[in-house]
């Protein structure tokens, strides 16, 4: 791995308490000291640690797990639509850099509602984090030119692999990406795929698809613990071999796993070890 590499996409849960109701799935523990072991084990350096829906809008495990962390953790969190700008700022110094809206699995999100958040974000110099499905937006392209805030796609925009990468909602994401208007984790490849094991080749279309389209936009990410999939569990290091696949130059994974994490979530570009 380059020097710097990091995981763009994470959850701890360790806080059994803090499960809203009303969720899809109740996870198992899974703590900050497990995370670092996945990331030591796969040579990764840095982790972004994202607010899962079964906490809600209550934020303290991700944010305790980025304190935790310290200076190579960043969080995104998931906020009501009227959070005000000072909130944003206190959230901000506590690792914050980006919110998330869930509009996948029976979420109340709705994208028409975002809006008025994507201005509060704009304020606060955030991104905006969308779990959707690409090839169920009609106007896909209008929606995030509409916005005033970087909008990142989790999990290849969701799309199902089954779907040619020449599906509309696919085609104006690849749009997107090319004009810098949008950013695309690569990551969820067996959320996608109609294979049950690695290499999950029917995603790696979609994945040449994006890093052609753009990679100054792209991040990869783990997904790690991998909440709410059907079996088998897929394996981080095989999940992290396949971006050799999708990406066999060293100057664009470099940009990847390193360039692009720092630029889209504040980390200080890493000095070379002596």
């Amino acid at each position: 791995m380059p020097f710097g590499a990091c995981d763009c996409h994470a959850h701890v849960f360790n806080a059994a308490s803090q499960l809203v109701p009303n969720r899809v799935y109740t996870p198992p523990d899974a703590s900050l000291e497990s995370y670092r072991h996945v990331l030591q084990t796969l040579g990764l350096s840095r982790g972004v640690i994202v607010q899962p829906s079964v906490y809600g809008t209550d934020n303290l495990a991700t944010l305790a797990a980025v304190a935790e962390g310290g200076e190579n953790y960043r969080a995104v969190v998931v906020v009501n639509e009227d959070v005000e700008l000072h909130e944003l700022q206190d959230l901000h110094a506590k690792g914050a850099r980006g919110a998330r809206v869930n509009a996948l699995f029976q979420s109340d999100a709705c994208l028409n509602d975002v809006q008025r958040l994507a201005r509060t974000l704009s304020d606060a110099t955030w991104h905006l984090q969308l779990l959707t499905d690409v090839s169920t937006i009609e106007d896909l392209e209008g929606f995030i030119r509409g916005l005033p805030v970087p909008v990142v796609f989790d999990h290849f925009g969701h799309i199902p692999a089954h779907l040619d990468t020449n599906h509309p909602g696919f085609r104006a994401l690849l749009k997107l990406v090319g004009e810098g208007l949008a950013w695309v984790k690569l990551s969820g490849s067996y959320r996608l795929s109609a294979e049950d094991r690695p290499p999950y080749s029917d995603v790696t279309p979609f994945a040449h698809a994006l890093i052609s389209a753009n990679p100054d936009q792209l991040v990869w990410a783990s997904d790690w613990p991998h909440p709410h999939i059907r079996p088998p569990m897929p394996n981080d290091g095989a999940l992290l071999d396949m971006l050799a696949e999708w990406a066999p130059s060293d100057a664009i994974r470099t940009q990847i796993l390193v360039e692009n994490p720092a630029r889209l979530y504040g980390f200080d570009l890493p000095k070379p070890q002596e």
